[in-house]
């Protein structure tokens, strides 16, 4: 029994990462320069989950984040001549490239990661429950 608590302690730990994830990229929704000051847009990051979770060597139920990489999609041009990094030549002149990151759907991502951390909370606490009541009867 006590696995399931495992199982789920390792779901709440990968839910974590995924909304830290998902909150950095909401936070850079608009930024148009990396961090050496090159217009070069942030790029969108995703958690990729894996089965098994390792410990002490072993691979254990339960899941993790296998790592973050980034979304390859393209950047989004929107037209702001005045904007300092906007292009300056060629057809794409008055153009910003503007992150890959779209809020509605980051936002729809945390609610989904909100609702499976919910929903290990319920696990563990139901184990809980059940842990309870197998020690009632038994005293």
């Amino acid at each position: 029994m006590l696995n399931v608590l495992d199982i789920s302690a390792s779901a709440l730990s990968a839910q974590r990462t995924n909304m830290d994830t998902i909150a950095g990229n909401i936070a850079n929704a608009e930024v148009t320069r990396d961090e050496a000051g090159r217009p070069i847009p942030y790029r969108r990051r995703v958690p990729l989950f894996s089965s098994g979770r390792i410990e002490n060597g072993k691979t254990l139920p339960g899941v993790r984040v296998e790592k973050i990489v980034e979304d390859p999609s393209a950047f989004h041009l929107v037209e702001d001549p005045s904007h300092p990094d906007a292009i300056t030549a060629g057809p794409l002149a008055g153009y910003v490239r503007k992150p890959n990151v779209e809020l509605t759907t980051e936002m729809v991502n945390m609610m989904v990661a909100a609702r499976a951390y919910e929903a290990n909370v319920s696990v563990m606490e139901t184990a809980k429950s059940m842990f309870t009541a197998s020690l009632r009867l038994l005293a």
